[in-house]
């Protein structure tokens, strides 16, 4: 099973910015039970939205010859909350791109407040050095998100 934090991207700037939404839903399993009587969107959770834009937009960078791969929170500021109804929205810039890893700073919205910011590093792991299983689905994910998430093909400057 996948689990998508994100709905869409707004914009996508190949190489530099990458702006999505979420939309927040009582039809969610994960508000249900955080916390059961006042639904909250984990924060966590807002994290890893931040972390697949961010992700994203590394691995199109590169045409996704490595897989990306959350390598470390450098750092991570909350200021407010999310429920169901609000919407969020994600915002990243490439710091830092190599072939070995890379750098976002990203900050999210909720209905147009500031609600969290982080500094993500991503490790980029040679495709080659997984499994075949491991290298289909990172394949099958991939066209996935590019497909779903309207993310556009990439072209040239």
């Amino acid at each position: 099973m996948r689990w998508l934090w994100i709905d869409k991207f707004l914009e996508f700037r190949s190489g530099e910015f990458a702006k999505a939404v979420k939309n927040v839903s009582m039809a969610e399993d994960q508000l249900r039970d955080h916390f059961p009587g006042y639904p909250v969107m984990p924060s966590s959770l807002i994290i890893e939205g931040m972390a697949q834009t961010g992700g994203i937009l590394a691995g199109e960078a590169q045409d996704f010859k490595n897989m990306v791969v959350l390598a470390k929170l450098s750092r991570v500021d909350l200021t407010d909350i999310a429920l169901p109804g609000d919407q969020l929205t994600y915002e990243t810039k490439i710091v830092e791109l190599r072939d070995e890893g890379s750098v976002v700073e990203a900050k999210a919205f909720v209905n147009g407040r500031p609600l969290a910011t982080a500094e993500i590093a991503f490790g980029h792991v040679d495709r080659s050095a997984g499994s075949e299983l491991l290298n289909n689905r990172y394949e099958s994910y991939r066209q996935d998100m590019m497909h779903v998430l309207g993310v556009p093909q990439r072209t040239a400057t």
